[in-house]
Parts: C-alpha cells; structure tokens; sequence
C-alpha cells in the first residue's frame, strides 16, 4: 500500500470515495445512487482539507498586507478562510449521510436506551 504522500490528489479522492462507499453501504440501492455525489463531493473535500492543513502548517495562520503607504497589518490567510467554508461544508455533507443511515443502524446511546425503558 503507497503512502499518501505517494498518492496523486485523484488516486486519494478514489480512495476516500471506496472508503465512504464501505462505510454507507448498509443504504438502499437506490439511496446509495442518489447520494453518489454527495460521496464524491465529501471525498474532494476530505483530501482537499488535508492538503489545505499542510499549506497552513507550513505558512501559517495569517498574513502580512499593505493597503496604501500607511495601512499595513495581518488578516487571515486565503488557506485558512478556504479551510473554515469548507470544513462547514464538509461537515453539512457527512450530516446528510449519516442522516440517511437507517434508525436500526444508529448506535443507541445507554441514555436513550434508559429513557425508552
């Protein structure tokens, strides 16, 4: 098995896709195609985030800029502001599958099997 940082962006995106597919594979026939894009969107944004953390590791949170002579100071960086909208997204995709995931599936909390008691 190739490490990740031997795998090109597609070959990981492939990879997130099987390993997403593994994990909802108890859907419906037919709901596992609907929801095909949304896997292949969750994939791009898994691989997508993990390179997005590198760039920020390597050159940090923020930025330096000038607007003008006299206007200088730091904002946040493109790397980070991209990671944050897409984090949000991703996180809004992984909800609509685990939403999907039917009742009997679910894990029981030991609260909620009390409660029903």
């Amino acid at each position: 098995m190739a490490a990740k940082k031997d795998l090109t962006k597609d070959q990981r995106i492939k990879r997130e896709i099987a390993r997403l597919k593994r994990v909802f594979r108890d859907l419906d026939k037919n709901k596992l195609q609907t929801v095909e894009s949304l896997i292949k969107n969750a994939a791009f944004m898994a691989v997508s985030l993990e390179e997005l953390q590198e760039i920020i590791n390597a050159e940090g949170y923020t930025v330096e800029y000038q607007n003008g002579e006299n206007q200088k100071g730091t904002k946040q960086s493109d790397a980070v502001k991209t990671h944050i909208a897409m984090t949000k997204n991703h996180a809004s995709i992984i909800k609509q599958l685990t939403d999907l995931v039917p009742p009997e599936k679910k894990k029981e909390s030991r609260l909620q099997a009390l409660r029903d008691e």
